[in-house]
């Protein structure tokens, strides 16, 4: 009897509870450990990724890099150095597409696509575009094996180009088991002068020397075994002024 008491009060659980522990976003992790997690989206870049990795030897830091399959498959042997470095490669989608925009197909196709461009160097630990997903794109990452894994801390580096503003920015924002969000390449971007990465490589480098004492910077794999991880039902559509706006620029 005790047993049937039991399940009852787990089903009386809040449904929102249920479905954030079966598909909720991994934001970060709770953990007692002096650990974080640095993520790179949108390259890989044949300059600019090659930069960082320098700096993140230089501080014995290690970092998650969510690559878009078509910049990969140009640069395979990037995408190889950077596995080699021991820094862990996830899924950004194909082309960097809006998911909640895009059929189930065209999500699934954006997904395998970059898994193969990846290969055999890809983790199962999915980004989507933008932040925007949608419950069934959420349920389309799951069904090819992915975790879903956004932030919750962003550095803003695509909005401004000074390195000063992106540290300040994160600088009290950074606590054991954050996830912080960077970009070592920018897929779209408002303004050409943020495509330079220098700004968010001497960020990395301040962060890095500001902390190195503090935190041990690791992989998403890595943090995630250092603690429980701490999920949002996180649906995000696109906001239609800001993307039209970005679109534009893109043209």
């Amino acid at each position: 009897m005790g047993n049937v008491t039991a399940g009852i009060r787990v089903l009386r659980k809040p449904f929102s509870a249920l479905m954030r522990n079966v598909t909720g976003t991994i934001v970060g992790v709770s953990t007692d450990e002096a650990v974080t997690a640095l993520t790179f989206d949108d390259g890989p870049d044949p300059e600019f990724t090659l930069q960082l990795l320098d700096v993140l030897e230089r501080h014995n830091a290690k970092a998650t890099f969510f690559m878009v399959g078509e910049a990969a498959q140009e640069h395979p042997k990037l995408v190889e150095q950077i596995a080699n470095c021991g820094h862990c490669i996830g899924n950004h989608s194909w082309d960097h597409s809006s998911f909640p925009l895009l059929t189930s197909r065209q999500r699934q196709n954006q997904i395998l696509g970059c898994e193969k461009a990846t290969a055999p160097y890809g983790k199962k630990f999915f980004r989507p575009p933008y932040g925007h997903q949608s419950l069934m794109s959420h349920f389309d990452a799951l069904r090819h094996g992915y975790e879903v894994v956004t932030w919750n801390v962003m550095a803003e580096d695509w909005l401004d180009s000074r390195a000063d503003v992106i540290v300040e920015k994160t600088v009290n924002k950074i606590k054991c088991g954050s996830i912080v969000l960077f970009h070592d390449r920018l897929h779209t971007f408002l303004e050409k002068k943020l495509a330079n990465r220098q700004p968010m490589l001497r960020a990395v480098d301040m962060l890095l020397e500001k902390f190195s004492n503090k935190f041990r910077f690791v992989t998403i794999d890595d943090l995630l075994k250092c603690g429980r991880a701490q999920r949002l039902n996180w649906y995000q559509q696109e906001k239609p002024d800001w993307f039209e706006k970005l679109q534009r620029a893109a043209v």
